[in-house]
């Protein structure tokens, strides 16, 4: 089988067309993070807002979620923003209520709590940065 090269002389895989605005492969990556994330705290007994099977289903979204995600279908950046706001939601209210708490920021319950919040926030970030690049193309 024979790629195009990338100008250098040497083989590569395929040529990789840029699409403006499109950030699926960043929320992809995060999403995966996500996931390993949370069967990890999970398995460690972190202290987290969802119980075992609300944590095993929810890595489980993430992973297919992060499977289909693609540019030519819009709908599913529509339920990548929706996975990433209610795990902002969910992580971020949690961190916060754990610090107001007194929790200590080494307690591993609060570090895995901050990471899926943060981790879902950027994936917030990136999943809105998609839908507004899918508004702005050209029909």
């Amino acid at each position: 089988m024979t790629f195009e090269g990338n100008g250098d002389g040497g083989e590569s895989g395929p040529r990789r067309h840029r699409i403006p605005h499109y950030h699926g492969d960043q929320t992809r990556v995060l999403f995966v993070v996500g996931a390993v994330v949370l069967i990890v705290a999970q398995s460690t007994g972190a202290e987290l807002p969802l119980g075992t099977t609300g944590a095993v289903v929810a890595a489980v979204v993430l992973v297919v979620t992060a499977g289909i995600t693609n540019p030519a279908q819009g709908w599913i950046h529509w339920f990548n923003e929706f996975i990433a706001m209610y795990g902002t939601l969910l992580f971020g209210i949690s961190a916060v209520n754990h610090y107001r708490a007194g929790i200590s920021i080494f307690d591993p319950s609060f570090i895995y709590i901050e990471a899926l919040a943060l981790l879902s926030l950027i994936a917030l970030y990136f999943t809105t940065r998609t839908i507004r690049g899918f508004h702005l193309r050209p029909n």
